[in-house]
């Protein structure tokens, strides 16, 4: 009899879904990681017209639209000061699938990949899925990942390291220091860097960096995606960056598990990325408001939470029996250690919601605090 692999068995449902099933259908949802903001008119309208004229009806090329992925490299250009082929880009459907294809086409079975804990609930699932050695590495008391830590955690095993700035689900930003030290320690020690930029553009204070910037090999792959930054989770397009040779390989992996993303979706990201881009100021400067809105209730609840410097998480200190007790009152919240055993005594709130739903959930948070201490 046909039984399941050991890749999918060592992989289990992600705790966030469990809190969601858990919690009632009116609840306040603090727990979900999507702007509530509408997909820009720009981007609609794009997917609209390549729809009405036929463009949609067939595969893509399946690294995307040509169009696309210049598109993605004008942005690079334009934003961080990056030379990027779009010969070197593969869209993809959502920062999921880039991050799933890198890890594919660079980790062989028993190999470490090494990422932050807590971290991104998919390093280390598709680190397992991709038959590879997980090795999670604490955080400093900021949050932020230590490029000292990973240094030490390398071993002749070690295929990659992940970096994601700004973090999900801290919020942390990473220096331009550290990004720099990332790009050190991938070409000294020939190991690759996976630099997650999914929150590029969504930064408080500092500035984003990426690893790419510094690197001297081509040890360094990077995965963004439309998602957060144009509100488009639903559409599903993400993309992956890096040197001829890795996304040729990569290419081997999305090709026979997506053949390409999706045509409709390409035609919007296109639209957002050459489109105004004012809507993702004003979405950044409401995400601020809302981060300093949130900070003043954790704190008045007697909370201690490092300063998210971007993205739109909180990742508050709380006691034993407080998200239990939140989830009671109707306010979806993810424990913490759905995110990493580090991240146990911990709670991720997500701020991407209306501004008087934060305000009433923060009520319930502060009355929920004081019943279990």
């Amino acid at each position: 009899m046909t039984e399941f692999s050991r890749r999918v068995e060592a992989v289990s449902i992600s705790g966030i879904r469990e809190v969601f099933e858990a919690a009632g259908a009116d609840a306040i949802n603090l727990g979900i990681g999507q702007p509530d903001f509408p997909t820009p008119e720009h981007a609609r309208e794009a997917a609209l017209a390549a729809i009405r004229e036929g463009k949609t009806d067939g595969y893509t090329s399946n690294k995307g639209t040509r169009e696309l992925r210049e598109a993605i490299s004008s942005r690079y250009r334009a934003d961080w000061d990056l030379t990027v082929d779009p010969g070197d880009i593969i869209a993809t459907a959502g920062g999921s699938e880039a991050l799933h294809i890198a890890l594919e086409a660079h980790v062989d079975p028993g190999e470490e990949v090494l990422f932050p804990d807590p971290g991104f609930v998919s390093y280390d699932a598709l680190t397992r899925i991709a038959d590879g050695v997980p090795k999670p590495l604490p955080l400093r008391e900021d949050l932020t990942l230590d490029p000292e830590v990973v240094e030490e955690a390398i071993t002749d095993e070690t295929a990659a390291f992940v970096v994601n700035s700004p973090s999900n689900p801290t919020g942390a930003v990473q220096s331009t220091d550290d990004m720099r030290e990332f790009a050190r320690i991938a070409d000294e020690h020939d190991v690759l860097c996976i630099s997650d930029e999914v929150y590029e553009r969504i930064v408080f204070e500092g500035e984003h960096r990426s690893p790419l910037s510094f690197a001297e090999s081509d040890n360094v792959v990077v995965v963004s995606a439309c998602s957060k930054t144009y509100s488009m989770t639903g559409w599903r397009l993400g993309w992956v960056t890096a040197s001829t040779r890795r996304i040729e390989r990569m290419l081997r992996v999305h090709q026979y598990v997506q053949a390409c993303a999706s045509a409709p979706a390409q035609y919007a990201a296109e639209g957002a990325l050459r489109g105004p881009q004012d809507v993702v100021r004003e979405m950044r400067e409401t995400f601020e408001e809302r981060r300093d809105l949130v900070l003043d209730g954790l704190t008045d609840a007697g909370l201690e939470t490092p300063t998210p410097q971007g993205a739109f998480y909180a990742m508050p200190k709380v006691p034993e029996g407080w998200v239990a007790e939140v989830l009671s009152r109707g306010v979806i919240v993810v424990p913490g250690e759905a995110f990493g055993a580090n991240g146990a005594g911990h709670a991720r709130l997500s701020y991407a919601t209306g501004t008087e739903e934060l305000k009433e959930a923060l009520s319930i948070i502060h009355e929920a605090t004081r019943a279990v201490r």
